[in-house]
């Protein structure tokens, strides 16, 4: 009779594509480790762009069990629709643990891992099946930041703080929120997925001048569409753009049809514009990639992502005025004029896959 593979249930938040970027190098990780390990993934994310990331195989069910918060855009919250959203998710709260529950129980997963939707792990406490929460921030904290004081909130609020910590323990990627409120947290180092260098390939493919500098614009998965066609021209610089942005502009080009990693891409440019985001400034780090970066609007994680980066890379704050004007000749100037500071290293990956393989490896011995 057959060993039964070691089964890891994943559930990766489809808020941006910063989870996917923190949940991948661990799952790699975890696969080089674990080569049997069995991945069944939960993201409302395209298959594509979990396989873009994964270097193993996965099953994938192609649906979400968070929203974590209604954006207008990449900068700035919807409260309202947020709060409405939360108050029907947990209008029948039970219910949904218990499917949940039911759901797990019939996967019969070793552990469950979330990054970072908490209904997951309120299901395997349910079923009886190990789980562990990862990320660099946590929505209840966030829920409390925006919410704390309204007459709704306490029940929901406790809810969610009673699913996290009936995690086994939540691995707090640095940089990371405070999370003060969870009662099992666990400091792990950055994760980040290092770029191979393509410098000189990439710069053939685009035909580019051979003093002209490359610059991404990359917002996440929560697009933030910028009137580059309005802006005026930065001399020797061409910005690389979502093909999505349909933008026809002389210098401007499509990053998508470069067909290439976006790591190795964020590697080979000479800077990125962003907003704040764990996956974009711990990669930029990483990968020695100057940043230029947008604050958004009443976010309370990016204080820490931000100092963070300040320590660990060139970057360079812009003002929303002066990136939708495309003032950015003199930002850009300064940015590259910055000492590079040590690379950082992103231990994290190797940390979590070391917190995580004790369960995975009992469920291996046991078969």
């Amino acid at each position: 009779m057959a060993t039964p593979r070691p089964h890891l249930f994943v559930d990766i938040s489809a808020h941006g594509f910063g989870h996917l970027a923190q949940a991948a190098p661990v799952l790699n990780a975890l696969a080089e480790h674990l080569p049997e390990l069995r991945f069944t993934i939960r993201s409302g994310l395209p298959t594509g762009k979990l396989q873009a990331r994964l270097a193993t195989e996965f099953t994938h069910l192609a649906e979400s069990s968070d929203f974590g918060y209604v954006m207008h855009d990449a900068t700035r919250v919807d409260l309202a629709a947020t709060a409405l959203a939360y108050r029907s998710q947990h209008a029948d709260w039970e219910s949904r643990v218990a499917a949940e529950a039911r759901l797990l129980a019939e996967l019969q997963p070793d552990l469950v891992l979330s990054d970072v939707a908490y209904l997951p792990l309120a299901g395997a406490a349910r079923a009886g099946i190990a789980s562990v929460a990862m990320c660099s921030l946590n929505w209840a904290e966030l829920f409390a930041y925006f919410f704390a004081g309204k007459h709704w909130a306490t029940v929901i609020h406790r809810q969610m703080l009673t699913a996290y910590d009936s995690a086994a323990c939540f691995l707090r990627l640095t940089p990371g929120m405070a999370m003060a409120d969870l009662s099992r947290v666990r400091s792990i180092g950055p994760v980040a997925a290092v770029g191979s260098e393509c410098r000189q390939a990439l710069r053939e493919q685009l035909c580019c001048a051979s003093d002209e500098r490359l610059v991404l614009i990359a917002f996440g998965g929560i697009d933030m569409q910028l009137p580059i066609a309005e802006w005026p021209p930065v001399a020797g610089v061409r910005w690389l753009v979502p093909q999505a942005w349909q933008l026809a502009c002389p210098n401007a080009s499509d990053f998508d049809p470069l067909d290439r990693p976006f790591t190795d891409i964020l590697r080979s440019v000479d800077a990125v514009i962003a907003k704040p985001g764990y996956g974009t400034f711990t990669e930029a780090a990483c990968n020695r990639t100057p940043v230029l970066y947008l604050r958004r609007q009443d976010w309370p994680e990016q204080d820490c992502l931000i100092e963070w980066l300040q320590t660990h890379a060139q970057c360079r704050e812009i003002g929303a005025a002066d990136l939708l004007a495309g003032h950015l000749d003199g930002a850009l100037a300064a940015l590259w004029q910055q000492a590079a500071p040590p690379t950082p290293v992103p231990s994290g990956a190797d940390e979590a896959a070391a917190a995580l393989l004790p369960w995975l490896t009992l469920a291996e011995d046991c078969g």
